[in-house]
């Protein structure tokens, strides 16, 4: 019988995120998720923000939708894994958290510019300001208040990477009937988050921009790092 094998970063990623999970239900008061509060990331300019959130926040997931967690902990399992036995753990490593800080980073540029495209100041002083109208009143409540929390911007970095470095790796896609090619899957993917996040569709808490600046930082960073003997089809050609 063989052993499934993590590597070792993988491996306690793994554990941290589950870890943090069973933490947020296990120390819950009345619906309040005092974790969520104090691990997940807050927009900077926040009451709420702590200086240790920007790492906190990857290892935080949803404790109301058991699929955020299991979706990116299988996405984890099954492209980290590939990654790290190529790049190595410390690098592996560093990738993980670029690119989780990079989506963290899309999502505060954005958030910025919503700001000021309806306030008119990038940084207004929240304690004071009053807002003009309900559109003010429901922008500042979603970013100064609304937590964000998950891995799914350092999985979209991951999604990439691999999708660069395997693009001819098959993969098994939920409700499509035969393997796709990485190279076709995941640039759908992303396409798919960039509508979703311009078209800003109502009732989706998503954080869009964010799953974009995990997979643009995890692009720039293959691409720096690509060994120069590889060809673009290193695998699975």
């Amino acid at each position: 019988m063989n052993n499934i094998y993590i590597p070792p970063v993988v491996k306690n990623l793994l554990i941290i995120n589950i870890l943090f999970f069973i933490g947020t239900l296990v120390f819950n008061a009345n619906d309040t998720y005092p974790l969520v509060q104090w691990f997940a990331v807050y927009y900077f300019d926040s009451p709420s923000f702590k200086i240790w959130q920007p790492i906190t926040y990857m290892f935080m997931h949803s404790p109301i939708d058991y699929l955020h967690i299991i979706f990116n902990m299988f996405a984890l399992y099954s492209f980290g894994s590939i990654l790290e036995q190529r790049w190595g753990a410390k690098k592996f490593l560093i990738f993980y958290f670029i690119t989780g800080l990079g989506a963290l980073g899309l999502q505060w540029a954005v958030q910025s510019i919503e700001i000021y495209n309806q306030i008119g100041h990038f940084i207004p002083d929240i304690n004071k300001y009053i807002p003009k109208n309900q559109a003010e009143i429901g922008l500042i409540r979603d970013i100064y208040f609304g937590p964000m929390l998950g891995a799914s911007g350092a999985i979209f970095g991951l999604l990439v990477g691999f999708g660069m470095l395997y693009p001819n790796a098959e993969l098994l896609i939920m409700f499509i009937p035969i393997p796709v090619k990485a190279k076709y899957i995941i640039p759908v993917y992303i396409v798919i988050e960039l509508v979703l996040g311009v078209g800003k569709f109502q009732g989706d808490s998503v954080a869009h921009y964010a799953h974009l600046g995990g997979a643009l930082i995890g692009f720039i960073l293959v691409k720096i790092w690509k060994d120069k003997k590889d060809t673009f089809y290193t695998l699975y050609e």
